[in-house]
Order: C-alpha cells, then sequence, then structure tokens
C-alpha cells in the first residue's frame, strides 16, 4: 500500500457522502497524516441496513489522528452545502481540497427509469458536483495547493455504456463534464481531476447491486483512498486528468496489488466504463459495431442457418440441458424465497423464449412464455446464457458489459444470481 508523508498534515479536506465507503477510507488516509476533515453527507442516525453515519466516522477519523467535523449535508439541497462551507471556514480557517464522492445510482433503462430516479442521479451526481464545488471554490483559490477531485470516469463514448443504463451514465459523465471544464476554467489556480477504479471496490452500494458473493470479485475501499492521496498531495499543476487507481499507482511503484484485494487471487471484476482488452476488443472499432470479431461471429452464424436440422438439434441442446437441469434444482425453499419469475429471451442459432418460474407453488422452468406475467425479462445470446448459468461468465459482468439486458425488478435479478451460485455445481 501507498505510505503516508504527512503532506495533508492540517489541511481540511470537505468530502461529500463521507460517513461510509470510499468517501470515508480517503478521509481515514488522510487523517493519518493529521489533515482535517469535514464529513459532509446525509446520515446523522443509524440506517436500518447501512452501518455508519457523520458521527461514528468522525470519531473513527479523530482516532486515526485527524480532526473532524460532521455535518449534516444532502448535497441535492444548495443550503445546507452553503452552510457546512461556511462551517467548515470557520472552524478550520478554510477549505484546501473538495472530494465530491456522494453519488446515486439506478442501473435501469430508459422506460424502467422512474422519473424521481432520474431526478435523484442528476441532482446528487451532476448538480449536486458542480453547486459543492461552485460553493468551495472561493475558499480554495485562497489556498495553497488546492484541488478538487471528483470520483467520475473517463468519457468512454461506447454506447455500450449508455443503452442498459442512460440516465445513470448520463449523470456521471456529468460529474467528469466538470472536471473537463472547471480544470480549464481554473488552471493554474485550483487543480480539478477525476479519480476512477479499474474494479469493482466493495462498497454497501456494491452488496446491493451485485448481491450474494459479490465482494469476492472487489478491492477494498483502500486502493482509492491511496490513489486519491497520491493526487491530492500533487502541485496544482497537476490538473485535467483522468485517472484510473490501478494505473497511477503502478506508476507511483505499487507492486502489490493483492493487499487490496478482498479475496486475493479471485478473479476481479472489471468497473463501469473501461473497455475490457478481451471482452470487449469486438466493440472498439468502426463506429462500435463492425469489428472484425463481430462480423467472424455473424458469418459462423449465418453458416449455422443453412446447416442441417439434426445439427440445428444439437445446437438447441446446451440450452435445453440448461433448463432440464434447473427444473430438476427448483425446490419449494427457492420458491419461497424468491417469488419472483423470470423470462429469458435469447438470440442466436439456439434463440427463443425460456423462462423460470419461482412463483407458484412447486416452481417451474422450460421453453415459452411463463404462465405468469414475468416480473424480470433477460435478453442475452443463448451462448452466454450457457455460460452465465455454468459459471463461467458472472451475471453483473454479463449486464456491466451489455452482454445481459435487464428489464423490471433489479432486486430480483440479484435473488437470481443467488441461486445460481448454488446451482454451479450442478451444472
Amino acid at each position: 500500500m501507498l505510505p503516508n508523508t504527512g503532506k495533508l498534515a492540517g489541511c481540511t479536506l470537505f468530502i461529500t457522502g463521507a460517513s461510509r465507503g470510499i468517501g470515508k477510507a480517503i478521509a481515514l488516509k488522510a487523517a493519518k497524516d493529521g489533515a482535517n476533515i469535514v464529513i459532509a453527507a446525509k446520515t446523522a442516525e443509524p440506517h436500518p441496513t447501512l452501518s455508519g453515519t457523520i458521527y461514528t466516522a468522525a470519531a473513527e477519523i479523530e482516532a486515526a489522528g485527524g480532526k473532524a467535523l460532521p455535518c449534516v449535508v444532502n448535497v441535492r439541497e444548495e443550503q445546507q452545502i452553503i452552510n457546512a462551507v461556511e462551517k467548515a471556514v470557520k472552524t478550520f480557517g478554510g477549505i484546501d481540497i473538495l472530494v465530491n464522492n456522494a453519488s446515486a445510482i439506478s442501473l435501469t433503462g430508459t422506460l424502467e427509469t422512474e422519473t424521481k430516479k432520474v431526478n435523484l442521479m442528476m441532482d446528487v451526481n451532476v448538480r449536486g458536483t458542480y453547486l459543492t464545488s461552485k460553493t468551495c471554490l472561493p475558499h480554495l483559490r485562497k489556498s495553497k495547493n488546492p484541488h478538487i477531485l471528483n470520483l467520475s470516469p473517463p468519457m468512454n463514448l461506447n454506447p455500450m455504456w449508455f443503452k442498459n443504463h442512460c440516465a445513470y451514465t448520463i449523470s456521471k459523465y456529468g460529474m467528469s463534464m466538470c472536471v473537463l471544464g472547471m480544470a480549464e476554467e481554473f488552471r493554474g489556480e485550483v487543480a480539478v481531476n477525476a479519480l476512477w477504479p479499474k474494479t469493482a471496490i466493495h462498497t454497501a452500494a456494491m452488496d446491493m447491486l451485485g448481491g450474494f458473493g459479490i465482494e469476492k470479485q472487489c478491492r477494498k475501499t483502500d486502493i482509492i483512498a491511496d490513489a486519491a492521496y497520491c493526487i491530492l498531495t500533487k502541485p496544482k499543476s497537476f490538473t485535467g486528468n483522468f485517472i484510473i487507481d490501478e494505473t497511477l499507482l503502478r506508476e507511483e511503484g505499487v507492486k502489490d496489488f493483492d493487499v487490496y484485494a478482498i479475496a486475493p487471487g479471485h478473479p476481479l471484476m472489471p468497473d463501469f466504463f473501461l473497455d475490457l482488452e478481451t471482452d470487449m476488443i469486438g466493440r472498439k472499432q468502426e463506429g462500435y459495431g463492425g469489428s472484425q470479431a463481430v462480423k467472424e461471429e455473424k458469418k459462423l452464424s449465418e453458416s449455422h442457418q443453412e446447416g442441417s436440422e439434426s445439427a440445428a438439434a444439437k445446437l438447441l441442446s446446451p440450452v435445453a440441458e440448461t433448463f432440464r437441469v434447473i427444473q430438476g434444482a427448483i425446490t419449494e425453499e427457492y420458491v419461497r424465497t424468491t417469488q419472483g419469475i423470470f423470462q429469458f429471451e435469447l438470440s442466436g442459432d439456439e434463440g427463443g423464449t425460456w423462462y423460470i418460474d419461482l412463483k407458484t407453488k412447486g416452481g417451474n422452468a422450460g421453453s415459452g412464455k411463463p404462465p405468469l406475467k414475468a416480473d424480470v425479462v433477460m435478453s442475452m445470446s443463448s451462448t452466454d446464457f450457457v455460460k452465465m448459468f455454468t459459471g463461467k461468465l458472472k451475471p453483473t459482468l454479463a449486464f456491466m458489459t451489455g452482454k445481459l439486458r435487464i428489464k423490471g425488478n433489479m432486486a430480483l435479478a440479484i435473488k437470481l444470481e443467488k441461486m445460481l451460485t448454488q446451482l454451479d455445481s450442478k451444472l
């Protein structure tokens, strides 16, 4: 891990969403230098499912060697931002660093995203980042080495990062556009950069999105804290950069990345908005749709279609066999704890409509439409479907990389992933 240097001693950091997760990890790293931390977050009272409040975070920060100022701040409320900034300046004499970490997420398609969810993501991610930056900037300009750091991705315009969760992508890229604009606007006065993880980071949000066992595919928040520390201790001339945590830390001489892993040696899940060198190679060319890999796949599909009926029957067998095993594995316990109907729209030579009924008594699985309206509709290729149900392709990764599209109840989709984990040995 990256050692502390003491460079942030006496500096004041204003961090949004610092009561838990990545925000708190960055705060604790700075606290070890003896920094002052303004915890600008919503949670003042204990949450029924999420650990940590602004006060428990404050206690941890002070135990680590820093000074803490907990402030109740919902970044959707401009006056709360203004009040917290004024209190920070009054308490610590100024603000040296702003970390825009607070963020909202809904990985839903355009038709499935409720207006209130759109408003939430735009208000927190874009408007909240913009207003907090605007409010802090007059004070940052008085600092010797001021920084703004947004937890947002490089703006990858590959359409696959838009098609499954358009509103979320717009909101996160809005944060990145703040970096692009403000870095140039305040060049020479305030450094403005973006930081994004190469892999999934284990937080409460990731547990919610990924479900059972997802933590093994994640790194700890420590890797983001170390990368942030590295950025925030650089001179203000270091500005306008979109930084990936692992890339930066390797440049800084870090060689052991197993220390950041929840389960060292376990395959890691790549984060959103970063094209993969393997799975994504067929999507990074000719307008993101006409790669040689895709063309060859199309030719292969066409040649299959020209094959005999007996060959087609053989091609159907992997999907049919998968559903046969699923049918045999369904128990009353699965039905009782899931209470959902899943419809699969599969493309390719083995395409068609299939379903898993984990709602009606006894449960069922097979071809055709389900007996009742589906709670979740999943669309993917038949090849990827078989890979997903045999443990060769993680559902979360399939969704993130555009191989799987989900419409309907996301919570139920996560429950199905838990079932897949238990079915692995049988498939």
